[in-house]
């Protein structure tokens, strides 16, 4: 029985995964620089290090996106009417999601920035 929990679990959030992808505008943006960030990646065939900074950074922003998503739907849910504290709560939220995405942008050119230009200059 706990096995087909564990199983369920997956579903869900698989479902879950779903879900953003099909209703999320961002999502499907953020979707698009995963692909880009793991196939340049993979292209210019970084480290194992370089590669967990560019794995940790499509983490967290697809994680903010998921959890700026959550919050947005309980939000709405919990107050229908406009609400000032409502929208503030958010904006805080979409502010998390905007520090993941340009901390992983940051990322991006620290790492792909020198190696891009070697490629460059060697060609």
């Amino acid at each position: 029985m706990k096995s087909e929990n564990r199983f369920m679990s997956f579903v869900h959030a698989f479902r879950g995964l779903k879900t953003i992808l099909r209703t999320e505008h961002n999502a499907r943006i953020h979707l698009a620089f995963t692909v880009a960030a793991f196939g340049i990646s993979w292209w210019l065939r970084l480290d194992a290090i370089r590669w967990s900074f560019i794995i940790l950074a499509v983490a967290g922003v697809w994680t903010a996106e998921a959890f700026n998503t959550v919050l947005e739907i309980v939000v709405d849910m919990a107050s229908p009417e406009y609400s000032e504290s409502a929208k503030r709560a958010k904006d805080i939220a979409s502010a998390g999601v905007l520090i993941a995405a340009m901390t992983a942008l940051i990322l991006g050119v620290i790492i792909f920035g020198p190696v891009l230009a070697l490629e460059v200059f060697l060609a």
